[in-house]
């Protein structure tokens, strides 16, 4: 392709993403890296900004064969029709595989469900368009066509970014989770940047500088030295409820990674027993990718965070 004046000045990634409808700006990335695009016949770096006028060409490679096996790994389906599945994962579940495990994954339950998945999420990640984290349960949507790949991937990021944002519009999600101690009001939202821990790379931090990120919360119900809370999303940014609450000082009960060492027997006690971070993606809602019709998704609050809230409770009320 030939840069046009409206794609001038550009970052090269973003050019071909804009371009190229069933590539996600991180696939365009991949592509840069592995050296399979080229502007005016060298080859390029993503960070490259295109002028008017330069030739583009973007080799994609054909499809790997597919290495991961479907399993029959019983599945909570919430929706299914041609374009898309929408399942309650359970905690415990990795979503898909990567090198060295290959086994027991979402994909692997999907691909024995489904027998086929959209491919251009890559060979390990077919039909996947978001994650849960391992230990967090609750509504996820997967794709079986290309072609709602592509529109469920933008709008993940137009999400991301904070746009398309509020009830009934572009992706909304809540979550329940139970925080100790409980958030200072009934009510707030978090705003704050957003990148990876200074030291410890693997993790992320709000005390950093980075992009932006934006938190709603809401108690659902006061327990002992805890709430049960309710956050909406307005970006989504890897592990930003775990991040936000931690960094504010009201971090998920049983979070292995960003939470704080209990004060109280009772909460250590329910911590222990969950072995997890109590966090539920309770609702998810989204515009079908073809027919654009509003769906909307609920998850009951699974037994093991019910336990949770069940000893909070006796203890705040006895």
């Amino acid at each position: 392709m030939v840069a046009t004046a409206e794609q001038a000045g550009g970052r090269l990634d973003a050019v071909i993403a804009g371009a190229i409808s069933e590539l996600s700006r991180a696939q365009a990335q991949r592509l840069i890296e592995e050296g399979r695009v080229t502007v005016a016949g060298a080859v390029a770096a993503k960070s490259l900004r295109v002028k008017l006028g330069d030739a583009i060409e973007v080799v994609v490679p054909p499809p790997e064969p597919l290495e991961v096996e479907p399993e029959p790994i019983p599945l909570v389906v919430l929706f299914e029709d041609a374009e898309l599945i929408v399942i309650d994962k359970p905690a415990g579940m990795v979503v898909h595989p990567a090198a060295g495990h290959t086994r027991g994954t979402l994909v692997n339950a999907l691909l024995f469900h489904c027998k086929d998945l959209s491919g251009i999420g890559g060979v390990m990640r077919p039909g996947i368009v978001h994650r849960l984290d391992k230990d967090t349960s609750g509504v996820m949507v997967a794709t079986k066509t290309d072609r709602a790949h592509a529109a469920l991937t933008a709008a993940f990021a137009a999400k991301s970014r904070g746009e398309d944002v509020g009830p009934n519009k572009g992706i909304d999600r809540t979550y329940l989770a139970i925080t100790s101690p409980a958030p200072p009001k009934a009510t707030g939202t978090i705003r704050t940047t957003y990148g990876r821990h200074p030291v410890h790379r693997k993790k992320f931090s709000s005390k950093v500088a980075g992009k932006s990120a934006v938190t709603h919360w809401a108690i659902v119900e006061p327990l002992h030295e805890a709430a049960l809370v309710r956050f909406r999303l307005e970006t989504g940014r890897t592990h930003q409820i775990r991040v936000h609450a931690s960094d504010h000082g009201w971090a998920l009960v049983g979070d292995p990674v960003y939470g704080h060492k209990p004060r109280d027997a009772r909460i250590a006690e329910v911590a222990k027993k969950l072995g997890r971070q109590a966090l539920h993606a309770s609702t998810l809602a989204f515009d079908h990718p073809v027919s654009g019709e509003r769906l909307s998704f609920e998850s009951p609050l699974p037994e093991d965070l019910q336990a949770a809230r069940a000893a909070l409770v006796e203890r705040a009320t006895g």
